[in-house]
C-alpha cells in the first residue's frame, strides 16, 4: 500500500474516531490467569529476561509508541511464550484496545503474553515503527520470537496487515488475524507474495465503511497460500477455511454481522488458530 493509499485510510478512519466510545486509562487491568507449564518447551537462560510478571505499563519504543504487557498470573521467565500483539483503532489508547479485544484473560490462560500498543497514524514509517514493539518484549520478557502473532481491529488491522506484506516488516508476523482491515484485494495486488503464513481474516458483512473488503484480502491471501480459492469449508463459529493450502498457509474468512466498528465474538477461535492453525486446514 502506497502512502498516499494510508493517508485516504486514515481520513476515512477521521469519523470513526468521533464516533467510537473514550475509555480512560485504568489501573486495574483484566484479570490474568496461570498457565499450565508442564508440556512448556522452549527456555530463556535464567536471568537473563528482566520483564516482571503481571500487569506492566509505561513502556515506549524509540519511536514513543507507548505499550503495556500482559503475563501469566505466574509468568515463569525461564520458558518461551507466544507473544500476542493487538494494535489499536484509530485514535484509541492501549487501554480501549484491550477492552474493546477482551483478549487478556483469555490469551494469558493460554500462555500468550499480550502486549497492546496505542494508535499511530498509519504510513509506512508508522507501520515500521510498530513493527520494532516484538523484538523490544523479547529482550525483556522471555518470547519464542517465531510465535509472533499480531491482531487488531480497523486502523490496528490495518497495520496488522501491513506488517505481513511490507518488505522491512513481512518476517515480523508468524500469523495474522485482522478485523475491520482498511485494504482491498486492488491494494494487495501491488505487493508480490511472500511465504506462506496462517492467516485468519475477520470483517463484516455489515462493514459500511470497507464493504466487502475481507472477501477480496481473505481471497488474495489464499492465493498467496497456494489454496485453492474455489473450495472453503464451513469450520468453527461460521468461519470458511480455504481448502488445499500448503503447509503452514492456513487461510480463514470469517464474515459477522455487527458495525465496522465491533470487534468479532472470536477470540477464542483466534487463539485456537494462533495456537494450531492446522487444525484449521
Amino acid at each position: 500500500m502506497s502512502k498516499a493509499q494510508f493517508l485516504v485510510s486514515v481520513l476515512a478512519f477521521f469519523f470513526v474516531q468521533l464516533t467510537l466510545t473514550a475509555c480512560s486509562e485504568s489501573e486495574q487491568p483484566p484479570q490474568l490467569e496461570a498457565f499450565a507449564y508442564a508440556n512448556a518447551t522452549g527456555h530463556c537462560p535464567a536471568g537473563s529476561r528482566p520483564g516482571l510478571a503481571g500487569a506492566i505499563d509505561g513502556k515506549a519504543s524509540a519511536d514513543g509508541i507507548r505499550y503495556m504487557v500482559r503475563t501469566p498470573s505466574n509468568y515463569d521467565a525461564t520458558f518461551t511464550h507466544p507473544l500476542l500483539m493487538v494494535y489499536a483503532p484509530a485514535g484509541q489508547s492501549r487501554w480501549a484496545s484491550e477492552r474493546l479485544t477482551g483478549l487478556t484473560t483469555a490469551a494469558t490462560s493460554a500462555g500468550f503474553v499480550v502486549v497492546y500498543a496505542d494508535h499511530r497514524q498509519l504510513n509506512v514509517s508508522a507501520i515500521e515503527q510498530v513493527g520494532t514493539i516484538p523484538g523490544l518484549v523479547a529482550k525483556e520478557w522471555c518470547i519464542d520470537e517465531k510465535r509472533v502473532f499480531v491482531t487488531g481491529h480497523s486502523d490496528g488491522g490495518t497495520a496488522s496487515l501491513a506488517l505481513a506484506v511490507l518488505d522491512k516488516t513481512k518476517k515480523i508476523p508468524s500469523a495474522i488475524a485482522p478485523s475491520a482491515a482498511g485494504w482491498t484485494g486492488k491494494d494487495l495486488e501491488s505487493f508480490q507474495c511472500r511465504d506462506p503464513i496462517p492467516v485468519m481474516i475477520m470483517h463484516s458483512k455489515n462493514d459500511s465503511l470497507f464493504p466487502s473488503w475481507g472477501t477480496q484480502t481473505s481471497a488474495w491471501w489464499a492465493g498467496c497460500n497456494h489454496c485453492d480459492t474455489t473450495r472453503t469449508k464451513t469450520v468453527e463459529s461460521g468461519c470458511r477455511a480455504y481448502q488445499g493450502c500448503a503447509s503452514g498457509g492456513a487461510t480463514l474468512y470469517c464474515e459477522g454481522t455487527g458495525s465496522h466498528r465491533d470487534w468479532p465474538n472470536l477470540n477464542r477461535v483466534m487463539l485456537e488458530f494462533f495456537a494450531y492453525p492446522e487444525n484449521f486446514q
